[in-house]
């Protein structure tokens, strides 16, 4: 069954969000990951403190927990925490 990354974002720096999804996209692909959407959400109903959403698409759980607790992801934490303040959901 596939799983997906559901990750609300305010960027904080765009120089270093440009960075980080430039290094993030490869990791996520060497776990069979692929973005379906990324942009400005409109809320509909209810708050939510985030400008935008991210869904990302794996074909399992296991390998979107692999890659989110991979290495090469991890180490992309710091510039992830100048680039955006932001919440990751790991559904399905």
């Amino acid at each position: 069954m596939s799983a997906y990354v559901i990750v609300g974002l305010n960027p904080k720096n765009a120089e270093k969000l440009q960075a980080y999804s430039a290094a993030a996209g490869p990791t996520i692909a060497q776990y069979q990951g692929e973005f379906l959407v990324k942009g400005p959400s409109q809320q509909l109903f209810g708050e939510s403190n985030y400008k935008m959403q991210v869904i990302i698409v794996f074909p399992t759980h296991s390998l979107a927990e692999t890659w989110y607790n991979s290495a090469e992801y991890q180490a992309l934490i710091p510039l992830r925490e100048q680039a955006m303040d932001a919440h990751f959901q790991l559904v399905g």
